[in-house]
C-alpha cells in the first residue's frame, strides 16, 4: 500500500509550493509581503451583480440543485456576448455550457476526449490546466512554442509529422498566462486551416479577453470562418467582472465537444448555484461600464509596474493584454533560475511572485508578475525591488535564496 496511486505519480512536485512556504514563513515573523504571485482579482464585484445574487438568495425555490450545463438564460446570455463582442451567432442549447470556472471545464472536456496514449499539444510555458488536464486524463503531452507566431505553425507542422500517435488536440491560450502575449484574427486562421486539414481538436482558452490595453480588443478564435467545425473556446466570469470565487465560466463551439463536455458534467455536478448563476445573467446582460473601469484599472497597474520596474533596473515587456508581466529573470540571478530568484525577491525585497517553471520548462527563465495589488503597493514593491538590485553584485549562491528575511514588519 506505500506505492503512489497511477494519477497522482504522473503529476511533479507543486513547483509554487516552496515560495508559498517561504511566504507563510515570512508573514508568521511578521514581514510585510506584497503578493504579486497569484492572479486573484483584488477588486470587489460590482454591486449590481451582488445586489442580483442577494435578491434571488432570497427565494427558497432558487436553493434546490441546478442545471447541471447552466440555466437557460445564462446560456442565451453567454450567446448574446458573443454576438455582441465578436459577431459570432451560438445555438444557446447545443453550443454553449456553463461550467464551473473555466478551469474545470478545461479539465473535465480533457477527460472526456482523450484516452492513455493519446499525444496533445499544448505551449510551453502555458496555464497548468492546460497540459495537467490531459495528464491526469491519461494522454501525453507534446510541448510547442508559446508565442502566436511562425514558429509556433512550424512546430505544429513537425508534430503532425514526427508523433505517435498523431496529436488529437490542441491547446491555445491567448491573451495568455503567464507570457500575456495576445494573437490576431490572421494567426487563428491559420490555426483553424491546419487543424481542419489534420483533423485536430482547438481547445481556446480566452479567459482573459476583456483585459486588453491597446485599441484593438483580442479576437474569439470562433470569428474564423469553420472555426466551429474544430474549436471549442473557454471563457471566465473571474476577470472580466471580478467574480473568481464565483466559479462561472463557459464553453462555446463545437457542438460534438460541448456535447462530450455537457455529458460529462451531468454524472459529476448539479451546476453552480442558482443565485450565482441568475447574478451572472445580470453581469453578462447589465451595463458594462465596470468592465471598462476594470480594464482602465489594471492599465494603470501595469504602467505604474513596467515604469518602476525599469528605473530599479529590470526592463521587462509591457504586456499587451492579461493580467500579467512576464519577466526575464535578471541576468546576474539567472544561475538561481525562476524558483531561486523568486526565493530571493521575497526574503530581501518582501515581493512574491510565481516562479516561470511552475509553468512548464521553458518559463524557467522568467517569473509572473501579478497586477493584484493597488499602485501604491506596486510602487512600494517597485522601490523594494531597486533596493535589492542595488545590493546585489551579480554574485549571489543558490543557497543564500531564501535566506532570513529583514524585512519592515506589517
Amino acid at each position: 500500500m506505500t506505492e503512489e496511486f497511477h494519477r497522482i505519480r504522473r503529476l511533479p512536485p507543486y513547483v509554487f509550493a516552496e515560495v508559498n512556504k517561504a511566504k507563510a514563513a515570512a508573514r508568521q515573523v511578521g514581514a510585510d509581503i506584497i503578493d504579486l504571485g497569484m492572479g486573484n482579482p483584488d477588486s470587489p464585484t460590482p454591486p449590481h451583480i451582488v445586489q442580483k445574487l442577494v435578491e434571488t438568495v432570497a427565494d427558497p425555490r432558487s436553493h434546490r440543485y441546478s442545471v447541471s450545463k447552466g440555466i437557460p438564460g445564462l446560456r442565451r446570455a453567454l450567446a448574446g456576448y458573443y454576438a455582441r463582442r465578436f459577431d459570432v451567432a451560438l445555438d444557446p442549447e447545443t453550443e454553449v455550457v456553463a461550467t464551473l470556472g473555466s478551469k474545470e471545464g478545461l479539465a473535465n472536456l480533457s477527460a472526456a476526449i482523450s484516452s492513455p496514449g493519446d499525444t496533445i499539444l499544448v505551449p510551453n510555458p502555458s496555464y497548468p490546466i492546460h497540459q495537467f488536464g490531459f495528464i491526469i486524463a491519461g494522454a501525453s503531452v507534446r510541448s510547442i512554442p508559446a508565442r502566436p507566431d511562425d514558429d509556433m505553425l512550424r512546430a505544429l507542422e513537425r508534430a503532425v509529422r514526427h508523433s505517435v500517435p498523431k496529436p488529437t488536440a490542441l491547446i491555445v491560450n491567448f491573451p495568455s498566462n503567464p507570457t500575456a502575449y495576445v494573437a490576431t484574427l490572421d494567426f487563428y486562421r491559420e490555426l483553424v486551416a491546419f487543424a481542419r486539414r489534420e483533423d485536430i481538436w482547438i481547445l481556446s482558452d480566452l479567459a482573459y479577453a476583456e483585459l486588453y490595453f491597446g485599441d484593438v480588443p483580442p479576437p474569439s478564435i470562433l470569428q474564423v470562418r469553420g472555426a466551429k467545425d474544430v474549436a471549442v473556446e473557454f471563457t471566465s466570469m473571474s476577470k472580466t467582472y471580478s467574480m473568481a470565487g464565483w466559479r462561472i465560466g463557459f464553453a462555446a463551439g463545437n457542438p460534438r465537444l460541448i456535447n462530450a463536455l455537457t455529458r460529462i458534467k451531468s454524472y459529476l455536478d448539479y451546476g453552480a448555484f442558482t443565485p450565482i448563476q441568475v447574478a451572472a445573467v445580470a453581469a453578462l446582460n447589465g451595463p458594462q461600464e465596470c468592465v471598462a473601469e476594470v480594464r482602465a484599472l489594471y492599465k494603470e497597474r501595469r504602467d505604474v509596474l513596467i515604469r518602476g520596474l525599469a528605473a530599479a533596473g529590470w526592463e521587462v515587456p509591457s504586456p499587451e493584454g492579461s493580467m500579467f508581466a512576464w519577466a526575464p529573470v535578471p541576468e546576474k540571478f539567472a544561475h538561481l533560475g525562476s524558483v531561486g530568484f523568486a526565493k530571493l525577491l521575497l526574503s530581501e525585497a518582501g515581493v512574491a511572485v510565481a516562479p516561470g517553471l511552475g509553468f512548464g520548462e521553458h518559463g524557467d527563465g522568467h517569473v509572473r508578475i501579478g497586477l493584484v495589488e493597488n499602485t501604491q503597493r506596486l510602487r512600494q514593491a517597485t522601490r523594494n525591488i531597486r533596493t535589492f538590485l542595488a545590493s546585489h553584485d551579480g554574485v549571489t549562491d543558490a543557497e543564500d535564496a531564501g535566506a532570513p528575511l529583514h524585512l519592515e514588519r506589517a
